[in-house]
């Protein structure tokens, strides 16, 4: 066997090889909203207080393969699983007046803007006062994103990776939080403007969800979602 052919046979079980880890790692990703209906293992709560349900006949559904936020506004769709370390994967729209966020690692009681994470879904158009840290790509009136690069009334992607301490959030192929979660020691006020713990006290396990508080009738849409968990 002359030497060009040993080489290509080497480069084609690199890539075969390159092919399967790659396959390897999508794999581990799970879809979170595979069928149309009503989302199963999800339940739906109040925007305020997860701990409590929402007013009666409130639903969250998918349909074609994307997930409507609820009507009336104002409820989290928080996942009956706790989650630790993982990576989400998710792409959303909202309405001109749109307001929504992603929760994580929150416990099912509380707000899970103060009492766990909330990575918001909104820009200026629904409060014309919110502060950076109260736009897409902040952790709610806690860590501001490095940078401003939501598309208004357009798809976005984010990807989430949460591993112990250590946070990073890309939206639209640009990392805008790259974080140490124990040294964020800042005070968060909540909306009474009590103390809120702070971000390196919040649980480093629990459940994540969806916000709905959009306004003008266009609910938040969220296509694409899947979680791959990681290992301790």
């Amino acid at each position: 066997m002359n030497r060009k052919l040993l080489i290509l046979i080497s480069a084609l079980g690199m890539t075969v090889a390159s092919a399967e880890t790659s396959f390897g790692a999508e794999s581990k990703f799970v879809s979170l909203f595979s069928q149309d209906g009503v989302p199963e293992g999800w339940t739906v709560r109040r925007w305020d207080d997860v701990s409590k349900s929402p007013a009666e006949g409130v639903v969250w559904r998918v349909k074609d393969g994307v997930l409507r936020g609820s009507d009336p506004r104002g409820t989290w769709l928080m996942s009956e699983k706790e989650y630790g370390d993982f990576i989400l994967e998710f792409e959303f729209k909202l309405g001109e007046l749109g307001n929504s966020g992603c929760a994580l690692r929150a416990p099912m009681r509380g707000d899970p803007a103060f009492d766990g994470l909330e990575l918001q879904m909104a820009d200026r158009r629904y409060n014309t006062q919110a502060k950076d840290s109260e736009l897409t790509g902040g952790l709610y009136r806690a860590v501001a994103p490095t940078k401003q690069v939501y598309r208004p009334t357009e798809w976005n992607r984010y990807a989430v990776t949460l591993r112990g301490a250590h946070l990073k959030v890309v939206l639209n192929g640009e990392t805008i939080q790259d974080i140490n979660l124990d040294e964020q020691t800042q005070t968060v006020k909540r909306h009474d403007d009590t103390d809120a713990p702070a971000i390196k006290d919040r649980p480093r396990r629990g459940h994540i969800g969806f916000q709905e508080l959009s306004r003008g009738g266009e609910s938040v849409q969220i296509r694409n979602a899947r979680l791959q968990e990681l290992p301790d």
